[in-house]
């Protein structure tokens, strides 16, 4: 971001240097995991970005006599799809976790950017709860609401924002919560190694027993994620600065809100800022659109409002990345998304082409 100083710059260089760094068993890598740094997933276009077409994670669940069951006891629900085999001289063989049978849920999700969330971060719950309260009062239809989450740090419940579910309430939680179940790195807030595929029994051959780490790195990915810059914007043309009145006029602003506001933050390139996320942060129910899973508060077909900002770099679109152009995508909005769905599906040619062209833009 611009406008840090020479400390918080000399803080996100540090950070950046972690969020790139191979981990290794030595350093609490595995026993399962998914890759050795957080760089290898978020690349696309650049460090701090998406996963690119081929960076998907994969969920796994199922229902009993309608009760949502994450498969804990298999290894779920983020399956870890690798694993340390016989590294660092161990005599053990770890084995990579796969699908297991009795998983009737199995979802593909995509790597999101990360650029721009410590603006989400600095921005008070009492913004999302107002959004809500707005949205249930204007009588459109379209009303999101807030996924009160387990904040570890305050011991109490605070508002979601970060994940497809709005599961994780602070960038420092995210990167505590990335470091165990995408790497294996166990740290003060997530002290308990994920037993692969569910046997605890081998977590007594791991390598790296104990927390791996006092927290200092969960630290300073958070502040490498908290000062790094919102994604640019396009020049605007004639046809964006219309397909953005479209935008608004059938109704995607209802959910993809253009402008927030932070609160009070130390860093001054994050307190009181207006920034365009495209996004309100909220869970709405998306009907067939939803994955299915449960997370926190949300429920299997609440999915929370993707940020827009950005989209001109990714080329898969939805959170598993099964829509490969901006047209798929809009048509499979469904549930509280369908009426702004079926106003775009009615629009002449040229103002589907111009809102198109103002997406591109972000």
């Amino acid at each position: 971001m611009a406008g840090l100083t020479a400390a918080q710059i000399a803080s996100f260089n540090a950070g950046r240097g972690v969020f790139n760094r191979d981990e290794t068993a030595a350093t609490g890598l595995g026993p399962v995991f998914n890759q050795e740094s957080c760089g290898e997933c978020h690349a696309v276009p650049a460090i701090g970005g998406g996963g690119g077409n081929n960076r998907n994670v994969t969920r796994i669940a199922r229902r009993v006599n309608g009760v949502f069951d994450p498969l804990t006891s298999l290894g779920g629900s983020l399956l870890q799809t690798r694993a340390l085999g016989n590294r660092n001289g161990s005599t053990h063989n770890f084995v990579a976790e796969t699908v297991p049978a009795a998983a009737s849920i199995v979802v593909n999700r995509r790597t999101t950017p990360i650029f721009g969330l410590g603006l989400v971060d600095a921005t008070p719950d009492a913004v999302f709860i107002a959004l809500a309260v707005a949205e249930a009062s204007s009588g459109s239809g379209v009303a999101g609401r807030v996924n009160m989450t387990d904040n570890i740090r305050a011991g109490m419940k605070t508002v979601g924002r970060f994940g497809w579910k709005a599961q994780v309430p602070t960038l420092f939680q995210f990167a505590g919560d990335a470091l165990l179940n995408e790497e294996g790195i166990t740290t003060p807030d997530f002290p308990n190694e994920n037993c692969p595929q569910g046997n605890c029994a081998e977590l007594a051959f791991n390598p790296a027993p104990g927390l791996n780490d006092t927290g200092n790195k969960s630290l300073s990915l958070t502040n490498f994620m908290m000062m790094l810059a919102p994604p640019p914007r396009a020049a605007q043309t004639v046809d964006t600065v219309q397909g953005e009145q479209i935008f608004h006029a059938i109704g995607c602003a209802a959910c993809h809100a253009p402008a927030l506001t932070t609160g009070t933050s130390p860093i001054a390139a994050l307190d009181h800022q207006t920034y365009h996320p495209y996004s309100d942060f909220l869970l709405h129910d998306m009907g067939s659109l939803g994955d299915g899973l449960e997370m926190a508060d949300a429920t299997g077909s609440e999915v929370r409002t993707e940020p827009l900002w950005g989209l001109r770099f990714i080329t898969r679109y939805l959170h598993d990345g099964r829509a490969t152009t901006l047209e798929q995508a809009i048509a499979a909005h469904a549930g509280q998304g369908a009426a702004a769905r079926d106003r775009y599906a009615a629009l002449t040619a040229g103002a589907k082409a111009q809102l198109l062209a103002f997406l591109r833009s972000l």
